[in-house]
């Protein structure tokens, strides 16, 4: 959440007072950034471990590599465009997907009643987006259906890069898989930065490392546990986040929220507490 803070500070039009004196950037300008740094720590930590550059299951790395290029840049956009409760809610409907895709792709087994309590927990996040649709117009006008449908989008590819990182975990290593995001990324959104661009000035370059280390990190440790779990058990705490974007919207951004929230919120936390009781039982 550290970081959507940042891509929403460094994109936001509805927070003035905020991000007084800030630049806006083009999200495809973040990512460029957060791929640039990204790459630059991965082919270091690489080199001294002796790894091979490419990888070995060259296939699924591409895999990986391609859908979590969509999946941020798509995520970066929406958070622009939305809300940040709402942008960052619909993300979290990504272990929804991915736990479809292990099942298809890694034959996975879910219990039925865990299958329950993901249904129940999509209904929380359900009612957070609709909370902005009919209890708080003024927000509800900022709700665009073409960047729901992106955020929703977004999540499917979430989705497959997560799956990808689980079909990976037998043949590379956690590092090598993180370095594909910037191996496509980069040469795709300084195509993309010739057409838009924001040259960084005082403070903005520090967002911007920011931005670039803590994804990094945050990469490689869900690399990491994926590599050690699974989808079922792992990314439900994804949900968790929904937290961290009420209170960061509600006290930095100021985002009004409604009693369906505060509902989709309960749901969402009390589904992943018992979905992790029943799976490690």
């Amino acid at each position: 959440m550290v970081v959507n803070f940042f891509v929403k500070l460094l994109g936001a039009s509805d927070s003035p007072d905020l991000a007084e004196g800030i630049q806006k950037y083009p999200a495809h300008e973040l990512v460029l950034a957060r791929s640039v740094i990204s790459f630059a720590i991965s082919f270091v930590i690489i080199r001294r471990k002796a790894l091979p550059f490419f990888g070995n299951n060259k296939k699924w790395l591409l895999i990986r590599g391609i859908a979590g290029t969509i999946a941020l840049t798509i995520f970066f956009y929406t958070i622009h465009n939305l809300p940040l409760a709402v942008a960052s809610t619909i993300q979290y409907l990504s272990p929804i997907f991915t736990v479809i895709f292990a099942i298809i792709l890694l034959k996975e087994r879910v219990k039925l009643l865990q299958w329950f309590f993901i249904g129940l927990a999509f209904i929380g996040v359900s009612f957070i987006a609709i909370s902005k649709f009919y209890d708080v117009p003024e927000i509800g006008e900022q709700i665009s259906f073409f960047w729901l449908g992106m955020g929703i989008i977004a999540a499917v590819f979430s989705g497959i890069a997560y799956t990808a990182i689980m079909k990976l975990r037998n043949t590379d290593a956690p590092i090598t898989i993180v370095m594909y995001f910037p191996m496509v990324a980069t040469p795709l959104m300084i195509i993309l930065c010739l057409f838009e661009f924001t040259t960084p000035q005082g403070i903005e370059w520090l967002f911007l490392l920011i931005i670039g280390i803590f994804t990094q990190f945050a990469q490689i440790m869900l690399t990491k546990a994926l590599h050690e779990g699974s989808a079922s058990l792992i990314m439900p705490f994804q949900y968790l986040g929904a937290i961290y974007s009420y209170l960061i919207g509600f006290f930095l951004f100021d985002e009004r929220l409604s009693y369906l929230i505060d509902l989709g919120i309960v749901l969402i936390v009390v589904s992943v507490i018992i979905n992790v009781l029943l799976r490690n039982k």
